[in-house]
Parts: structure tokens; C-alpha cells; sequence
């Protein structure tokens, strides 16, 4: 077991395309440490290109953990993820190694670091109900709605983001208990005791944005099609989040022939730069005692 004094971790957060993989490989190769996925969407299996997890030349320089290890007909929640990350820092301090915690998933960060509240699995049709009441409300509107239900939760979100404020709504349905009220019970955070170094890769944004048309472009072309391909073939749930991937609809719709193959890519540059955005607001608002880093600057 690693002394108190020796455990440290690494976390590297940051905006989908911001070059987060090449540098949690870059310090593993440095120090040995094992690398654990803290994306929500790279736990699914399938979507190995689609949801840009490390290729078989990546995932050979260091250990990497939790990518892919999720059937995507599963639910996989926070508090899931919490369990098995529970796992990989119990492992790793009996072989006194370094943890390099590294994804897009500000949620996921947060509750390693602060902990979570365990908030009973939700039914998906509390999801689908409160996916109709915000489908037609702007950021302003899903803020007003979720102030009239959860008005402790909104004053918590400096962004109304579609998937936080269903969350909330749908919590509140099924259980007729706030999300405020869970999570002013969260349990500990899986790091005290550790050093941690918190960085977050914030590159200029259009170097995010030429990025990321560059990556899904080439994803078509190295099997993001077939991905999605397996995955219709499955006839899961449409509700499910691996369905739910950026990329995913616009792909089948080209696969049915409903748009063409240059809509689909368009289709889904603009929502990967939306979610994008999104993840770069949240991180400045909410990680601003992070250290932030453009790895691309010169």
C-alpha cells in the first residue's frame, strides 16, 4: 500500500479535442502511473473512434483503464463511475503508482474530488417526460423552468446545459425529492490524502474548432461509420446514452439516406463544437483554482 506522503494524482480535464490524451500519456510514460477514463462517453464499448478513446498504438504506452468497459445497452451513472474509479486507487496504491485521472467529464472530476450524492437509478420514462418539457426551451427557458421545480439546483448552474436540467426534473419526478436535497448529502470525495496536480487544457478556441472538423472527418473515414452501423443493429433503446453520442444520429440518418454523408459530417462538427463550448464555460466557472493550459501555444 502507497505511504500517505507518496500518493498523488494527476487529473487533466478539458474540452473534447484538446489534446488531454497525448499528455496523460505523455506523464504516464514519465512516471509510470496508470491512466483512468474520465469521460462519460469513452466507457462505452462500440464507439471506440466515435467518441475519440486512445487507439491500439495509444492504449499500448501506458495502462489505461475504465475505457470501454461499458456495454452501451447500460445506463452507466456517476455513482457507477465512482465505484469502479473506487476500484482503480485501490489497486494503484497497492502497487504504489501514480493515478492520471483524464476526460471531459466535469461531473466525473467533481464528485472524485468533493464526492456525490446517491441519488436512486431513475426510471427512463422520468427521463423521457422531462426531455418533452425542456425539447422546446432556449438556456433561458430551461432556467426558468428548473428555478420553478429546483430552485436551490438552478442557482447552482452558471449554464441551464439541456442534460444537467433533466437530470434535476426528472430526479424530482420520480422521487418527489430535489437534486439540491441529494447532493446536500454527498459522500466523500476518493482523494484525501492524495497530492493532486488539477489541470485543465484550454487551447484558443479556434484551434478547438479546426480540431475537431479535422478528427471527425477522419473518424469517418477509420470506422465511425461501422460503429454506428453495430450499434443500430442492436435495436437499443434510443434513450440510452451511447445512443445518444454526438455523431450517432446524424450517422444513421446517413445510413438510412435520409442526408448525405457531407450533411452528417456537418451535422455533427457543429454539435461536437456546441458540446465543446459548453465544457470550456463549465470549466472556467466552475474549475478557476485549476491550472489552465494551452498545449498548444507557442
Amino acid at each position: 500500500m502507497a505511504s500517505e506522503v507518496g500518493k498523488r494524482a494527476v487529473l487533466i480535464a478539458g474540452p473534447t479535442a484538446s489534446g488531454k490524451t497525448a499528455l496523460a500519456i505523455a506523464r504516464a510514460r514519465e512516471t509510470g502511473a496508470r491512466i483512468v477514463n474520465t469521460d462519460s462517453m469513452q466507457v462505452y464499448g462500440v464507439l471506440d473512434r466515435l467518441t475519440a478513446r486512445p487507439d491500439a498504438e495509444e492504449l499500448v504506452q501506458a495502462p489505461h483503464e475504465m475505457f470501454g468497459h461499458i456495454d452501451p445497452s447500460v445506463r452507466y451513472s456517476t455513482g457507477a463511475w465512482l465505484e469502479d474509479a473506487r476500484k482503480q486507487i485501490q489497486d494503484a496504491e497497492a502497487e504504489n503508482q501514480e493515478l492520471i485521472f483524464v476526460g471531459g467529464t466535469g461531473l466525473y472530476f467533481d464528485a472524485l474530488i468533493n464526492g456525490f450524492a446517491e441519488v436512486p437509478a431513475i426510471d427512463p420514462s422520468f427521463v423521457a417526460q422531462a426531455e418533452t418539457l425542456i425539447q422546446d426551451l432556449d438556456a433561458a427557458g430551461r432556467k426558468a423552468l428548473l428555478a420553478e421545480k429546483d430552485p436551490v439546483t438552478a442557482g447552482r448552474l452558471n449554464v441551464a446545459d439541456p442534460q444537467r436540467v433533466v437530470r434535476a426534473i426528472s430526479v424530482l419526478m420520480a422521487t418527489g425529492k430535489t437534486l439540491s436535497a441529494f447532493q446536500d448529502n454527498n459522500g466523500p470525495g476518493l482523494l484525501g490524502g492524495y497530492t493532486l496536480e488539477r489541470i485543465v487544457l484550454m487551447p484558443e478556441r479556434s484551434v478547438i474548432r479546426a480540431r475537431i472538423a479535422k478528427r471527425f472527418e477522419a473518424m469517418m473515414q477509420v470506422g465511425a461509420v461501422e460503429e454506428v452501423e453495430a450499434l443500430l443493429a442492436r435495436d437499443l433503446d434510443p434513450s440510452l446514452p451511447a445512443m445518444k453520442a454526438i455523431g450517432v444520429g446524424d450517422i444513421a440518418a446517413m445510413i438510412d439516406g435520409k442526408i448525405s454523408s457531407e450533411a452528417a459530417v456537418e451535422r455533427s462538427v457543429n454539435a461536437t463544437r456546441q458540446y465543446a463550448k459548453r465544457q470550456s464555460t463549465w470549466y472556467r466557472n466552475r474549475f478557476s483554482d485549476w491550472t489552465f493550459i494551452d498545449p498548444f501555444a507557442h
